[in-house]
Formats: structure tokens, sequence, C-alpha cells
């Protein structure tokens, strides 16, 4: 991709465009982007580099990659807008609930299209990228997408089908982390620790135990196992988050996105 433009940057699209940008992926004077909001799109150029675009068919017209970064609810006008000038260009959409078939029900076919589930720790090259396996990218086009994206995070194909449940793990996952962040920092507030230490040492502790379990390829339940001495204090602790209902609790808060 000689020029990569974002339709839009919010915080995902801010993510992607800073994240790909500090990892040397691709060069800051190569990425443009449009936006409504033309201040707040300033700013944003300004911190991480970018070239910001004034008109939504200008940045069309300069760029030959194109990143669908606006809410969902604005693409249907943006296409309406824009779709014939995309003939020939390729399209990569970041926007929950628009998979490949609904792009191909509203442009050309001459649009390659690829749609892409990411998350916000791709700020910090930790991100995962759920890419939908039915895509209609040209080869070399996809293996520069995935290199691009594999230098910020994970990725990982998935039948279109598991998009949806795939995003709800992937995208709405750090919220629920962070929630549990919170409440064990507030614990540990509780007990006398600086609100800023127990934020420290709770994160800390969750980036590792996440390391860990990636570089072992361990069951979870196996490295719980390791902690949890008989008689111990861990496990009063996993006894009193069973007896609260965690896993329930974990479970139907993936069940009210799917249902």
């Amino acid at each position: 991709m000689e020029k990569l433009g974002f339709i839009g940057m919010g915080n995902m699209g801010g993510a992607l465009a800073d994240g790909t940008i500090r990892a040397g992926v691709i060069d800051k004077e190569q990425v443009y982007a449009f936006a409504p909001h033309q201040d707040r799109l300033k700013e944003r150029a300004r911190r991480i580099g970018f070239h910001p675009v004034a008109a939504l068919h200008d940045l069309v017209e300069i760029c030959d990659t194109l990143v669908m970064a606006c809410k969902p609810h604005q693409i249907e006008e943006v296409l309406s807008e824009i779709g014939d000038q995309l003939k020939g260009k390729a399209l990569l959409s970041i926007a929950a609930g628009w998979d490949f078939a609904r792009y191909d029900r509203h442009l050309s076919s001459r649009v390659r299209i690829q749609c892409i589930m990411p998350n916000t720790p791709a700020m910090v090259g930790e991100g995962v990228f759920l890419l939908e396996e039915t895509h209609s990218l040209e080869d070399e086009e996809r293996e520069a997408v995935i290199r691009m994206l594999s230098a910020i995070g994970m990725v990982q194909e998935l039948p279109s089908a598991q998009m949806g449940i795939g995003g709800a793990i992937t995208g709405c996952g750090p919220a629920f982390v962070d929630l549990l962040m919170e409440a064990y920092a507030d614990a540990a507030v509780k007990y006398g620790v600086r609100r800023e230490v127990a934020y420290a040492l709770v994160a800390k502790t969750v980036l590792g135990a996440a390391k860990l379990q990636l570089a072992t390829g361990e069951h979870p339940g196996v490295l719980k196992d390791q902690v949890t001495s008989p008689g111990g204090t861990t496990i009063r602790g996993v006894a009193a988050l069973e007896e609260h209902g965690l896993r329930s609790a974990c479970i139907k808060s993936i069940d009210v996105i799917m249902e």
C-alpha cells in the first residue's frame, strides 16, 4: 500500500494509525485521514504525524488503500457518497457489524474488501486483530495487511460466522479486564496502598499472567493450580470468586452482547 487513508479518526482509527507509524510499518508521510470534526482531526494529526484531509472525496482520490474507521451507523451514508470512487481500491473495514457480505451488497465487485476487528491495545503494540476469512484482497495486499497488523499485535483469521463472538471477546474484553483491574486496585486501596501503586501492581500482575499463559501454552486452570497451595490464601480467594459467580458473570457478559 503506497498511501493509507482513514475514513474517520476516532480512538480506534487513532490507535491503528499511531501504532503502525510508531512500529515503522508505514511512514507517516504515507498516512492520510478525513474526519468531519476538522479541529480534532488536526490536533490528532499533529500528535501522530499523519496528513489531515479536508474533504472525503479528496482522501479517496489520494489513497489507494482506505480504512473505514467511522461509526458503523455512518457507513451507509459514506458509501452512498464515495461508493463509485472506491472502484479499483482496497477497503479495510474496522467497523463492528459490517462483514464482507454486507459490504458486497453495497459496493461494486471492483472494490477489494477486508473486514478486520481490532482492539485498543494496538496503541501499545499489543492489539488483537481478527481478519474475516472471506475477503477480496489480492494476495500481496492481504500479506501486506497481515504484516502491518502483526507489527502491533496478534493476527487471527476467523470464519465470517465467528467474527461476532471473536469481536465480543477481543473488542469488549479490554473494558472487562479494566473493570477487574479497577476492582482489585480498590481492594488494595482499602488496605492502605496508594492508588497509583495499586493500579501499577494490578496491571503488571495481569500482564504477567497473560504473558505466562501465552509463553507456556498451559491451560489457565493448570497455571491457577500452580499458585493455589492446599489450605493456602489463594485457594480461599478462588473459592470466594466461585461463590460469587465470577465465571457465570464473565460468560453472561458475552451472552448479553451476542443476544
